[in-house]
């Protein structure tokens, strides 16, 4: 039977119309989790824990419970709308100088990804814990049950678990572990189609589905982490039982701003989800991008002179609020927003993309924090119109390239700000004990002007996450393209002072209109998929990335 509800989600494609709830996710397999779930009676909450959990399974290079997340919930019957950090933190004895050689400079960063002292403390199961207290209907040891069954039954390879497995097998040398558990016998990547078992993942998942979620943080499982990251062959890490046991989810209160006649909320600090779409979207709202079109190069000049100005925003003033002062306020100030606005010429490129001063910053020196693409995002809507939107992450690819017990160690501490000082001043996102490292994830719900939840989206594809998730809602909300084309619609980006244009999408036909507008251009393949749902008619409609293997399915 789950063979035929594969076969069926394979051959639908990435959309899917729903008579009640809806799911959709980066992986079939985690997805078939999700509407068993539901079909269950089981919530939306409970529909995405099961598929974090299946993700952990079958995509090991993105995402899983060594590692962490950010969740939005909306209730259905109340309208109360809910945000929970698992983000990870770091042990208790990181210090600001934690990725610094003995120069005192930065490490280079793949130097500083593989082993112990990139891990995070992993949140996903204690956030886990808490959405199922707040939202659960069925009994927690039910949502493990599809990912035990994947862990011992064993899955198939898709194309971007292949192609994680040879972008970061040449660092399993140190790491016989992981080397062990994806590559052939030949000690060679395993090739898509090969068969994974993983026998160990699922006697864990079981211990964890009959003791609860204080079998992660204590006992065998923690010895196991702490174990596996101190005694790295290759950076030894400083994780300890305490910091295990201390870590704890957190609720956060939603980030809100509007956009023409809509409502989107999404993630507060430790993410710079929120305020850095909603300032693209603040800035670029003066323009008539409806009439403009999706094809104006205009348009994504526009589009791209408010990604710039924003993210110079991010790069100065984000980071963990448990720490440093954030001015979220003013970040999202409509009258901070029109003034960052005014910069934009539709005529001519700025240039120049330097942070401004929101009302309530204090001084802050800029500095730019690495990420990777990778991480996934799943969603989950009820019969009752309960939402979920998470994305979870390891960070990289595999992230650590530590195994404990079968599952994947972040290596979440690299997207810390790895230079503790710029120009004599501390960066907002420096190292410090118990700190959570900034994140680009952006798990994001909009509302209608009567304040119907309309439309869900979020991203992976590190930094990359915001620009996708901003580029849908205008594509969704602007262009009326439906969920699946707002996520597929070609990307802008940019390194440094240059405009990326996403290959294979389109969107390389704007490159002789930039350049005339004074931009830097060039094109290059992005990493990226996403996943969303949209109000119809007829019902909600899930929808996955056509650049990923995802799908969405209907209960």
């Amino acid at each position: 039977m789950k063979n035929l509800i594969l076969a069926l989600a394979l051959l639908l494609g990435p959309t899917a119309a729903n008579a009640q709830g809806v799911v959709s996710s980066a992986d079939p397999r985690a997805s078939a989790a999700g509407q068993q779930v539901l079909r269950d009676g089981g919530s939306a909450a409970d529909a995405a824990m099961a598929m974090m959990l299946a993700l952990t399974v079958v995509e090991p290079q993105s995402s899983g419970i060594g590692g962490g997340g950010f969740l939005i919930h909306h209730d259905g019957k109340t309208g109360l709308l809910d945000t929970i950090d698992g983000r990870e933190k770091a042990p208790m004895a990181a210090t600001p100088q934690r990725f610094l050689g003995p120069d005192g400079k930065p490490v280079p960063f793949f130097q500083a990804v593989p082993g112990g002292l990139s891990v995070g403390v992993p949140g996903n199961i204690r956030l886990m814990a808490m959405t199922h207290a707040k939202w659960g209907k069925l009994p927690w040891k039910a949502l493990f049950a599809p990912a035990i069954k994947l862990a011992e039954d064993g899955y198939q390879v898709t194309q971007p678990m292949a192609n994680g497995i040879g972008f970061v097998s040449q660092f399993w040398g140190k790491f016989p572990d992981t080397a062990k558990q994806y590559l052939d016998a030949d000690g060679k990547p395993l090739a898509v189609g090969a068969t994974v078992k993983n026998p160990r993942l699922a006697k864990v998942l079981r211990k964890l589905a009959a003791e609860g979620p204080d079998a992660f943080y204590t006992g065998d499982n923690a010895r196991e982490i702490v174990r596996v990251t101190t005694g790295a062959a290759q950076n030894a890490g400083d994780m300890t039982l305490a910091d295990l046991t201390a870590y704890q989810a957190k609720e956060r209160p939603a980030v809100c701003g509007t956009y023409r006649t809509y409502r989107i909320c999404g993630m507060g600090p430790p993410s710079s989800g929120a305020t850095t779409v909603l300032q693209i979207l603040g800035m670029v709202e003066r323009f008539d991008l409806k009439k403009l079109g999706k094809d104006s190069p205009v348009a994504w000049h526009v589009i791209g002179e408010a990604m710039l100005l924003a993210y110079a925003d991010r790069e100065k003033y984000l980071g963990d609020r448990d720490f440093v002062d954030v001015p979220v306020a003013g970040l999202i100030d409509p009258a901070y927003i029109r003034s960052r606005s005014r910069l934009i010429s539709a005529n001519k490129s700025l240039g120049k993309y330097e942070a401004g001063m929101p009302p309530g910053a204090r001084p802050r020196t800029a500095a730019v924090q690495n990420e990777v693409p990778s991480t996934t995002h799943f969603v989950a809507i009820d019969r009752n119109g309960d939402i979920v939107t998470m994305t979870s992450t390891v960070e990289g690819s595999f992230g650590s390239q530590l195994l404990a017990n079968g599952y994947v160690l972040n290596n979440e501490l690299t997207d810390f700000t790895m230079a503790p000082e710029k120009d004599g001043m501390p960066v907002a996102n420096r190292v410090e004990p118990g700190k959570r490292p900034l994140s680009s994830m952006a798990p994001t719900i909009v509302y209608d002007a009567s304040g119907k939840p309309v439309f869900t989206v979020g991203a992976a594809g590190g930094k990359t996450i915001i620009m996708q998730v901003a580029k849908a809602l205008i594509a969704h909300l602007d262009w009326n393209e439906s969920a699946r084309d707002a996520i597929g619609e070609g990307l802008i980006y940019f390194n440094g002072d240059t405009i990326v244009l996403e290959r294979g999408t389109g969107r390389e036909a704007l490159k002789p209109a930039l350049e005339k507008l004074g931009h830097k251009v060039d094109i290059a393949k992005l990493g990226l998929k996403a996943n969303a749902a949209e109000l119809t008619s007829s019902g909600w409609v899930g929808a996955a990335d056509p650049r990923s293997v995802g799908v969405a399915l209907a209960e």
